[in-house]
């Protein structure tokens, strides 16, 4: 048995991708199979085919860890998920992905879908909403009342973390381009920066409690905006590639945040999304068959939203 894949044999430039017949995954002990309904792209995918992520995978390689999904068989000893069950899960990197008509998951990293959406567009929510969850809560330690300034609120991430801080009662102010301002301000920002109008260190007046970057902001304008943070405060980045800077003196610490899946937060997610409390935005929907062009864009620097490929 085959199915359509999206595959690369090789690292490198988005042309390495191929559509292609792969082998129908079977599932080992504590894995499912799933019927692919949405392939969730992130900027990481971009990073992992052309090499420059330091993720250990085997070639060939299906790209894709954030899946939505319909249970088409079960492993071994696999309890409390049947067939036919409507599910999303942020997959191991590692392992090959959702870009493909079935694709294999380890049933803990699974939660039930929300049915207030489309199946396909759940695909949007697991790592990017787990990455502004745990960067606001495990990592910043957000609680009510706090201000928090996120830097590149206008991506996918920070459309999440804009709306977990607000509804948390936070304060929140969020830098943006004048693109994605009219989102930003929409997902809850009590203030939005243009970044590109003015310098965001002159515009924050008062000192925040955490800084939240999603931004890649140059080494030195990062370690400036940290004297907006408050003494004892925190700042937090989603740039694995560089080192958070704190200010020891002023007992200001730093965390880089590395996303892990984790089933119970998601479905706290999901429940959010079906009570109308989180809204998953999908800017473009592509058939799986069209993910290469994504990849074009995203290495060109001009991809724009989220995007889920449908097999």
């Amino acid at each position: 048995m085959t199915m359509k894949a999206i595959r690369f044999h090789e690292t490198g430039g988005p042309d390495v991708l191929r559509y292609e017949e792969a082998e129908l995954p079977v599932p080992g002990a504590g894995e499912v199979r799933l019927r692919v309904a949405g392939s969730g792209f992130n900027p990481a995918d971009n990073g992992i085919r052309a090499g420059s992520l330091p993720i250990p995978i085997t070639l060939p390689h299906i790209p894709g860890y954030d899946v939505s999904g319909t249970v088409d068989a079960l492993g071994a000893g696999v309890e409390g998920l049947a067939v036919g069950d409507e599910v999303v899960g942020f997959l191991p990197m590692t392992a090959d992905g959702s870009a493909a008509e079935y694709a294999i998951a380890p049933a803990e990293v699974l939660a039930r879908a929300p049915h207030s959406i489309p199946l396909a567009d759940a695909a949007a929510l697991p790592s990017v909403a787990l990455t502004a969850r745990q960067a606001l809560f495990d990592d910043a330690g957000l609680t009510s009342g706090q201000r928090i300034l996120i830097t590149g609120a206008g991506g996918a991430v920070g459309g999440y973390a804009v709306q977990l801080a607000k509804r948390a009662g936070a304060y929140v102010i969020a830098t943006a381009s004048p693109r994605s301002s009219a989102t930003v301000r929409e997902a809850g920002a009590d203030e939005v920066i243009d970044h590109t109008a003015r310098s965001v260190l002159d515009a924050v007046a008062e000192p925040v409690d955490v800084l939240l970057n999603l931004a890649p902001l140059e080494p030195d304008e990062f370690a400036a905006l940290v004297a907006r943070v408050r003494d004892g405060g925190v700042v937090v980045s989603t740039t694995a590639w560089m080192p958070a800077p704190d200010d020891a003196e002023r007992n200001v610490r730093s965390v880089v945040v590395f996303v892990r899946s984790d089933a119970e937060q998601l479905a706290e997610l999901v429940s959010l999304v079906d009570s109308g409390d989180l809204r998953v935005d999908v800017a473009q929907r592509v058939p799986l068959a069209e993910l290469r062009s994504i990849h074009e864009q995203a290495a060109a620097g001009t991809l724009r939203g989220k995007v889920v490929a449908l097999p």
